[in-house]
């Protein structure tokens, strides 16, 4: 049997496992009708009093560098575990990085961090599909790949295509080798936006950390807005700070252990 909790982080929901990572048994437990459930499997293992490692399977089988929800949902557990309270801190090695993330609320099996997501590098591209389309967007590492699109209308189409069907088609284009997370951007105000999600490895999500910073970046950089920037996804706001170019990601956002138990 394999114990494991399950958190989620603005709908975005991952199984913490401890011990090493097992593609195999993610994608299992990983099936919403014949499994637990979930978008990825945290796979993690103590390294100090407040310190550990994870390695994210996506629901597919494919390993991600990293996710920033899935690192925070791993820090409310651990935060749970050590009994850990506001002000406190706990360190995570991911394969993206090291990544600290500060308490700002504990309340019972709701969490709130601030955590350090690294240096964004940002360039702009020109996706051409098949039938010689052209996509322009901006390319962000977050640690991990997004393509970023703009987009003006509140159903996120673009190029007359849905945003569900476009990322899929960009997810996996020849200029992605290793596939690219795809994110759709409105901008609402100077101090915020409404992103779409297309992940790579599970699909159309309701939120993503990293995505939530790639987009945020890309809308700074591109679009010159506030360098503290509300980003709203179908499953919840998170908030960016990220000062320009050179300068570290500060995401700051919810996490809520949901259930733990065993699987067979």
């Amino acid at each position: 049997m394999t114990r494991f909790t399950k958190a989620h982080a603005c709908g975005n929901d991952f199984l913490i496992v401890e011990g090493r990572a097992d593609a195999a048994l993610a994608v299992r437990l990983c099936a919403r009708n014949t499994g637990v459930g979930a978008d990825g499997v945290e796979f993690a293992e103590w390294t100090g009093e407040r310190a550990a490692t994870i390695r994210l399977v996506n629901a597919d089988g494919s390993v991600a560098e990293i996710s920033g929800n899935g690192t925070r949902c791993v820090a409310a557990w651990m935060a749970h575990c050590k009994g850990l309270k506001a002000g406190d801190t706990v360190r995570i090695g991911t394969d993206a990085g090291l990544r600290e993330c500060r308490v700002v609320k504990a309340e019972g099996s709701r969490f709130e961090f601030a955590q350090g997501m690294g240096v964004p590098v940002i360039a702009d591209k020109v996706v051409r599909l098949p039938d010689g389309t052209e996509v322009a967007g901006v390319v962000v590492s977050t640690g991990n790949p997004h393509f970023v699109i703009f987009v003006d209308g509140p159903d996120f189409e673009k190029h007359g295509r849905g945003w569900q069907a476009l990322g899929l088609e960009i997810c996996f284009h020849p200029d992605f080798p290793v596939q690219t997370n795809v994110e759709f951007v409105r901008v609402i105000d100077t101090n915020s936006i409404e992103i779409r999600i297309f992940e790579r490895g599970v699909g159309p999500t309701t939120s993503s950390g990293t995505g939530t910073c790639a987009t945020a970046t890309a809308s700074i950089a591109k679009r010159g807005l506030s360098s503290h920037l509300r980003v709203k996804a179908p499953g919840g706001e998170q908030t960016v700070d990220w000062a320009g170019e050179g300068a570290e990601i500060l995401l700051t956002g919810p996490a809520e252990l949901i259930a733990s138990g065993e699987a067979w």
